[in-house]
């Protein structure tokens, strides 16, 4: 085997590892949905075309090297099921037969076609894939905008901007064509488009957060890859591309699963705030009672006024009624260290060996004392607590 052959199998089965973890997010997070069918669909086709070619070129397998043709004859009817299920309408009659023919018929030439044929048959291939997508992109420009929501018009506009981008990368898979490629990144562009679509369905504040993380893993895995590279002795430009290549298709598919078992884990072990969205409880105490049984919660004390007469009640009304959530980490609160208000409060932290103190009433006096994990001490248990505390100052504390 070449080192290009080797580079273009690991890349593209990283390709087909990446898009099942792919579909398996997706399917969970709406398993229903007649658009998650087609895009599960979609993405199994464009798998199993990375996953025969990348064992075909690594086995030396001709039989699979030309079956993979089949697959990827049909992945402009994928896109156009996709389109139809955005647009929630089907696409013009004429337009999905002649794709469909058209896809069976160059999948089947392509799979049993002489070998004599290949450059004719990879100019044909790649005018019908991009026939087809145009045909996907003047059903998505044409679209009648006011039957879609505006996130459903602003995913069409972030899927177009992924298509066009994905182009170049698709050329490189036709060798062919493109013989002095050092290595196919077809897959590559793919995991990039699909990361980019998992990105996009998220909040606006976790987008920018998961664009910057993706964004320092795609940096990182180049560096890597070309710092690998030159562990060769005889390394050069098309060497350097294959590493960086294989780092960064690597590094996107662990990516990929690292997260959806992040989001499975996550979903198996309910959070503070899904702990109170089920809870049947009715009255505060009852509330507090069942928030004990979460983690953060198990060393949590709440004291009401009567048990503070210890650390000067009149002194800590005015004071807490400035405040909802206090951390120790943010001592002293805007004040100097030697308030008195300051010096009870971070009193009564340390004789619960707290680092946090949720106050549910100031008058009268009615908080909670806690002890959070410095491993579970981020910003979203922070924001956690806070709603936990806006919540239970709102709940009776009688049925």
């Amino acid at each position: 085997m070449t080192p290009g052959l080797i580079a273009d199998s690991i890349v593209n089965l990283c390709g087909a590892i990446g898009l099942a973890v792919a579909m398996l997010t997706l399917y969970r997070r709406d398993p229903r949905s007649p658009l998650t069918r087609r895009l599960v669909m979609a993405l199994g086709l464009i798998a199993l075309l990375f996953l025969m070619r990348g064992i075909a070129w690594w086995s030396g397998s001709d039989v699979l090297d030309n079956g993979s043709m089949i697959p990827a004859a049909l992945i402009p009817l994928g896109a156009l099921l996709v389109t139809e299920g955005i647009l929630r309408r089907h696409a013009p009659c004429a337009a999905k037969i002649a794709i469909l023919t058209g896809g069976i018929v160059l999948g089947l030439a392509g799979a049993i076609g002489p070998e004599r044929f290949a450059t004719p048959y990879a100019v044909l291939l790649v005018l019908f894939q991009l026939v087809g997508f145009a045909v996907c992109a003047w059903l998505l420009a044409t679209r009648d905008q006011a039957t879609l929501m505006a996130s459903e018009n602003r995913s069409i506009g972030r899927l177009a901007v992924g298509a066009v981008l994905v182009i170049p990368f698709i050329f490189t898979d036709f060798r062919v064509l493109m013989p002095d490629i050092p290595v196919r990144l077809g897959a590559l562009g793919a995991l990039l488009v699909v990361t980019a679509i998992l990105i996009a369905e998220r909040g606006a504040e976790t987008q920018r957060q998961a664009l910057l993380m993706t964004l320092l893993r795609l940096s990182g895995s180049a560096l890597l890859g070309m710092a690998a590279a030159f562990v060769a002795p005889d390394v050069d430009a098309a060497q350097v591309m294959r590493f960086c290549a294989i780092a960064i298709a690597g590094v996107l598919t662990i990516g990929l699963a690292v997260d959806a078992l992040r989001a499975h884990f996550e979903a198996q072990v309910p959070g503070v705030l899904n702990s109170v969205a089920a809870s049947p409880a009715t009255t505060r105490d009852a509330l507090i009672a069942e928030l004990a049984r979460h983690p953060i919660f198990e060393s949590a004390r709440r004291y009401r006024e009567d048990e503070l007469r210890a650390y000067d009640p009149p002194l800590l009304r005015e004071f807490l009624s400035e405040v909802r959530v206090l951390r120790r980490a943010a001592a002293p609160w805007g004040r100097t260290l030697s308030d008195p208000a300051v010096e009870r409060v971070m009193s009564l932290l340390a004789a619960n060996h707290a680092t946090h103190l949720i106050v549910l009433s100031h008058d009268p006096i009615d908080v909670i004392a806690l002890a959070v994990p410095v491993i579970s001490a981020d910003p979203a248990t922070e924001t956690a607590l806070a709603l936990v505390r806006r919540l239970l100052a709102l709940t009776p504390e009688t049925a």
